[in-house]
């Protein structure tokens, strides 16, 4: 399944974003705070790739620059090897149908107003692809990839009629509208209790497996990555200090920062048996 011989669909190179440090700080001389510093990245077709990090660790912001939602303050964000300050309108457009984002609060993500096939569709509707019939079969078959209900009454429903697993369910069905090669998934499951995350994270592998997506999924918490993930990099303080495959990475970590992620995994797991819970090792089709 994975296509490491082509071009990286998205790469930062060397990329850094700063923001204005907020009014009322005191003892710093700084006016700016550094979100990313320098980071390089790539992501590439069919593969899992996984961004850990601490809260505060920049993962967040190199999200949102990958997707081309903020701009670098240095280095480049490249689209299928082109800059994405560079795109035209119409390539922009192609990163929006290429490139899906789900993000950490589905409730947020999900306008309360619209119906849930209305949600679902508004890629399609953007995008101009196909008519309304096809639309709404197109959305049907979208809900039924992810595990829900595809009849008129739930595409009727509103978010917050839903449990919070469920909207997660209908962020990523909007995700995958536009046949995208990529998810970018910014802490999906963090929201979530462990028997639902479990159920998110099987549903995520499997979508992957039979669609060839590449994914690039940001948590905290790495003891969701090793079942999923083909590479993990791991930020601190904007940067990135690690990089490998999880058994590398996860049992001879070189950076004092995953060191500290894994004991907080540990300890949590001590705790919760979190990591049991997840079930990523072993995906069932339509979870």
């Amino acid at each position: 399944m994975r296509e490491s011989g082509n071009a990286p669909i998205l790469a930062a190179v060397a990329v850094s974003r700063r923001y204005p440090r907020p009014h009322g700080a005191r003892g710093e001389r700084d006016k700016t705070v550094v979100a990313v510093d320098r980071v390089s990245l790539e992501l590439r077709a069919g593969e899992v790739l996984g961004v850990a990090g601490r809260s505060g660790a920049g993962k967040s912001t190199l999200s949102r620059l990958l997707l081309g939602l903020e701009s670098p303050d240095d280095g480049v964000v490249r689209f299928e090897g082109t800059p994405i300050a560079e795109l035209s309108a119409a390539a922009r457009s192609s990163l929006r149908c290429t490139v899906g984002a789900v993000f950490q609060d589905p409730f947020s993500s999900l306008d309360p107003r619209q119906p849930i096939g209305a949600i679902v569709s508004e890629p399609l509707v953007v995008h101009g692809m196909g008519d309304s019939g096809q639309r709404r079969s197109r959305t049907q078959q979208l809900l039924a990839n992810v595990g829900l209900p595809s009849d008129l009454a739930f595409l009727r429903r509103r978010p917050r009629e839903l449990s919070g697993g469920e909207r997660q369910r209908v962020a990523l069905a909007r995700a995958l509208a536009c046949r995208p090669r990529a998810v970018v998934l910014d802490e999906p499951v963090s929201a979530l209790d462990a028997s639902v995350r479990g159920q998110v994270l099987n549903l995520l592998l499997d979508l992957h497996r039979r669609f060839g997506l590449a994914l690039l999924f940001v948590a905290h918490d790495v003891s969701l990555l090793g079942g999923l993930c083909d590479r993990v990099a791991v930020l601190a303080q904007g940067r990135l200090v690690e990089e490998g495959t999880p058994d590398r990475v996860f049992t001879q970590p070189s950076s004092a920062a995953t060191a500290e992620l894994l004991a907080a995994a540990a300890w949590l797991g001590r705790r919760t048996s979190a990591i049991g819970d997840t079930g990523a090792r072993e995906p069932t089709a339509g979870s």
